[in-house]
């Protein structure tokens, strides 16, 4: 069963660039929101979310299945919490 990835980025981010193209290239399925792209409570919301996983606000912010919180592209950390 594949795991849920949740990537929090910014759309001028070129290290979240490179983490979507990674899980891409390894097959693993996941959502994104790119959050500069968003506004007012929305944004809000958003940034108070990624807070919660990762209180430096710093991007690219993945969280595998709810609760792993990977920082960054770490390409092995991504491979073993996805189970790849």
């Amino acid at each position: 069963m594949s795991k849920k990835v949740y990537v929090y980025a910014l759309s001028t981010c070129v290290h979240c660039r490179n983490t979507k193209k990674f899980l891409e290239e390894e097959g693993i399925d996941y959502d994104h929101v790119d959050v500069d792209q968003l506004t007012g409570d929305e944004r809000e919301k958003v940034v108070n979310e990624v807070k919660e996983y990762n209180p430096k606000l710093s991007f690219p912010t993945l969280v595998v299945d709810g609760e792993k919180v990977i920082v960054g592209l770490q390409k092995d950390e991504i491979r073993e919490a996805c189970g790849k």
